[in-house]
């Protein structure tokens, strides 16, 4: 999300300086393991279908300016046992909103895809338009436009502390303080350490992916994107990209991470392999060959799974942004957009209610973060 606003800054002529604590892409947040789903047809609020169409459109954009294929139009397909989950509301949803859809009983998606295991009791929706990102090329590629516009980038240079008054914010590094009008606050899984300049209802989980050996009804071009709601739980993944083997991974669940803690290794629960293994024997026999490579990262989510975009409660010189992991990176080009808006305009023309703070403080919050809706 930072690497995308400090482009959409830079390129409007906004002197911007992006401060990173690794060298990005890297393996320190969420956005490592390459891809991720971008899909389109959301329930729940409308401003999650109109976010991922326009995202959609800023990659293609980003694409182009980079030089650097970033999005593959492989289709998503929803899959989804009856009897926990329902398309019902995406449906409707992506009908108001023109998003192509196809609904499918268990026989057609046995039909279309002979190498899927399904009961009877499943059904999906599945997104012709959709697809996945290579989200490493994607950071890389901000990254290099960024700088082209005039973006200045330190790296391996670590937040200790924020302060801010009216008109101006410092950044305290272990390199000595950095000075600006504003600040965009986009630290992901690493919030907790910002503390107590500002505390967000976010909490860092240990999440785990797994790339398995795969028969070749799973490679790109034969399989598309899917997520998979079942009694055992959310799962999403991505076909066999380049002989990788096909890459699973469970959206519920997790160990909870806080900043300076180690994380433990793939492989370290019992869970980490098993999870993945045990629903690709059930639903995808060819998939559950041997596991090529496993690897692990950090989500950050808030309660209710929406994201935050809003105002530091204090300090309206100072943006957050957080709570993006399960489903979020999909959004980054436009999440870019909305920040660099609100930094260089005060405000912006998308639709940015539900993602403010003031939901957290009073009952009745939002669950669209159920299941399949968080993937």
């Amino acid at each position: 999300m930072g690497m995308s606003a400090g482009y959409h800054l830079a390129r409007r002529g906004i002197k911007t300086l992006l401060i990173d604590a690794f060298d990005p892409p890297h393996t320190e947040g969420s956005h490592h393991g390459e891809p991720r789903l971008i899909r389109h047809a959301y329930s729940g609020d409308p401003a999650y279908t109109d976010l991922a169409l326009r995202a959609h459109v800023l990659w293609k954009e980003a694409e182009q300016q980079s030089g650097t294929e970033l999005l593959v139009p492989s289709g998503v397909l929803n899959l989804a046992d009856s009897a926990v989950y329902s398309f019902r509301s995406q449906l409707a949803e992506a009908g108001k909103q023109k998003v192509r859809v196809e609904q499918l009983d268990a026989q057609e998606i046995r039909r279309r895809w002979p190498a899927l295991n399904l009961p009877d009791s499943f059904e999906a929706m599945y997104e012709p338009d959709a697809g996945y990102l290579y989200s490493e090329r994607c950071i890389a590629a901000y990254r290099g436009l960024a700088l082209a516009h005039g973006a200045e980038l330190l790296t391996n240079t670590a937040v200790l502390h924020v302060t801010a008054r009216e008109g101006s914010v410092t950044v305290h590094t272990k390199n000595g303080e950095i000075h600006g009008g504003a600040a965009i606050l986009s630290a992901g899984a690493w919030f907790g350490a910002l503390s107590p300049f500002i505390t967000l209802p976010i909490k860092a989980i240990r999440k785990v992916v797994g790339w398995f050996q795969s028969a070749p009804d799973f490679d790109s071009g034969n399989f598309p994107g899917f997520t998979l709601g079942t009694e055992e739980g959310g799962y999403y993944g991505f076909p066999g990209i380049g002989g990788a083997g096909l890459k699973i991974g469970r959206h519920d669940t997790g160990l909870e991470w806080k900043p300076g803690e180690k994380l433990a290794p793939f492989g370290t629960e019992e869970s980490d392999e098993g999870d993945l293994r045990r629903v690709l024997e059930a639903y995808m026999p060819g998939a559950a060959g041997r596991l090529l490579k496993g690897a692990v990262c950090k989500y950050e989510h808030t309660p209710d799974e929406d994201f935050i975009i809003d105002r530091h409660p204090l300090h309206p010189n100072v943006l957050l942004a957080g709570g993006f992991s399960g489903h979020g990176f999909k959004f980054s080009s436009v999440v870019g957009e909305i920040l660099a808006d609100l930094a260089a305009d005060g405000q912006t023309r998308h639709n940015i209610r539900p993602f403010s703070l003031a939901r957290f403080e009073t009952p009745g919050q939002s669950q669209a973060g159920q299941l399949l809706e968080g993937i």
